[in-house]
């Protein structure tokens, strides 16, 4: 990895790629931005892409591809079944995962679906780090809950923990104890997604994996953000600072049972898989693809985007790839510190995280403070962040709302896609938000889904907050 500094010491978050195809972005004026707020029920999903300046709503299949991965496209043998596309995609993932077998899926949420009906049964515990949302939408459908473990300092957003995505042990011994006979499987995800995408230790997984064949569970291992938690691995862990990228991926996977990702994020194409060596496992989920998925041979993928992943697999191997991500989100996040923005420390993979609890701690959490973020934060700015507190979250079982442990408003920033100058507005608006803080209030349900209500609920503002945001936004910027 190429490490560059400025003349004056300075570190240098430097894009080791170049820029040939482009699209044309337009800013919005803050009235326009603020209509379609509105219009989106102060929902950033609900937003049209028309309307968004910088998308940083997430990283699944907004990753910028390669050349070689849209060279790689035109190659594909785009037949139903036995496509010779498959074949170079399964070779790919058994060099960095080490696994007998793969089937295919067409994202993340899917794998979580076939693992979940086959293995999930009710009143099953599934222990892990923390939660995803379709994670745990998958297996309470099934019947199942889950039980999360993370080591103490994963809600600590401001800490100098490396790893504070990693499980407590302690915990898990616990749990073994406890809920003997009828845990399926322990679930580890690499980057933890909602805690600020805070990446996992070797040595964690290494010990995870001690006592699940101790007790004799599966080890699952969500390798969605892998490629970041690899560059975390190899700068941050001394065990691995002296091996390949290579190596160290062919370690975890020797150390987990099951493999499932989503290529949306670890491949940059749209896709994904479980990858294993269990034969009965295998030919129980095996029957399940093409019911819900397609093919064996495409898993609701098409061959092109098969074609891009196995590509893409192979650069994620390469430091120079994986590196940008995490350098930049750094940077990102060490300037608004500076500002004495709360953000979420050490920065993470995935994106730069801010702590909309401290941000705005004048607002009730029940009025969602991070959704009431990223709904200022997209007025001001055209930016379209994440909520990932407790609108993320399902209501109680006596109706009452669940409070997230901790609010965050997700920025993220998919691989090879913005430059420095865009960070660099981005940082300047999120300042002036802060600074104007006060001006912010909450949020209420106007329209709100049982299940996964944050991708499609609506919510309407507790008075004329946002109007008043608008008009000292003009009055700073003499628009």
């Amino acid at each position: 990895m190429n490490r560059i500094k400025l003349s004056n010491g300075e570190d240098l978050p430097l894009e080791m790629h170049k820029v040939k195809i482009v699209q044309k972005l337009e800013l919005k004026p803050v009235e326009k931005r603020l209509e379609a707020i509105k219009e989106a029920g102060n929902n950033t999903f609900l937003l049209r892409n028309r309307d968004v300046f910088l998308d940083m709503l997430t990283d699944s299949g907004t990753n910028a591809m390669s050349d070689l991965q849209q060279a790689a496209m035109l190659t594909a043998d785009d037949c139903y079944a036995g496509g010779e596309s498959f074949f170079r995609l399964e070779a790919e993932l058994k060099k960095v995962f080490n696994k007998k077998f793969f089937l295919p899926a067409h994202q993340g949420r899917a794998c979580e679906h076939l693992l979940s009906r086959v293995m999930v049964k009710k009143g099953n515990i599934v222990p892990m780090n923390y939660h995803f949302t379709t994670t745990k939408a998958h297996i309470r459908l099934q019947g199942g809950d889950i039980l999360e473990i993370p080591a103490d300092e994963a809600f600590n957003t401001s800490s100098d923990a490396l790893f504070k995505g990693n499980i407590d042990i302690s915990k898990l011994k616990k749990a073994f104890k406890q809920h003997k006979g009828k845990i399926p499987f322990v679930r580890l995800e690499a980057g933890t997604n909602l805690i600020g995408g805070q990446p996992v230790s070797l040595q964690n997984i290494k010990e995870i994996h001690a006592l699940c064949k101790q007790n004799n569970v599966p080890f699952v291992f969500d390798a969605s953000l892998l490629q970041d938690n690899l560059f975390f691995m190899k700068t941050q862990e001394d065990s691995c600072k002296d091996k390949s990228i290579l190596e160290i991926c062919n370690e975890v996977a020797d150390n987990v049972d099951i493999i499932y990702f989503s290529a949306r994020k670890f491949g940059c194409a749209r896709g994904g898989g479980i990858c294993l060596n269990d034969e009965k496992l295998f030919s129980e989920i095996r029957q399940l693809v093409p019911l819900f998925e397609g093919f064996l041979t495409y898993g609701g993928m098409s061959d092109k985007e098969i074609e891009a992943i196995a590509v893409g697999i192979r650069e994620s191997m390469d430091i120079d790839m994986i590196s940008q991500g995490p350098q930049f989100i750094k940077f990102m996040t060490e300037e608004l510190k500076k500002a004495g923005v709360p953000v979420v420390t050490p920065p993470g993979g995935l994106g730069c995280h801010l702590d909309a609890k401290a941000f705005l701690s004048h607002i009730d959490p029940e009025n969602f403070q991070a959704g009431s973020l990223a709904s200022a934060f997209y007025i001001i700015s055209g930016v379209r962040g994440m909520e990932r507190g407790t609108i993320a979250e399902e209501r109680n079982k006596d109706g009452s709302e669940c409070i997230a442990k901790i609010e965050l408003l997700r920025l993220a920033l998919p691989r090879r896609v913005f430059t420095m100058s865009q960070i660099k507005f981005t940082i300047d608006r999120i300042i002036w938000l802060h600074k104007n803080r006060d001006l912010i209030d909450g949020l209420e349900w106007e329209e709100e889904p049982e299940i996964l209500r944050f991708f499609l609920g609506r919510l309407k503002p507790v008075n004329d907050w946002q109007e008043r945001l608008v008009e000292k936004f003009k009055q700073d910027f003499d628009l």
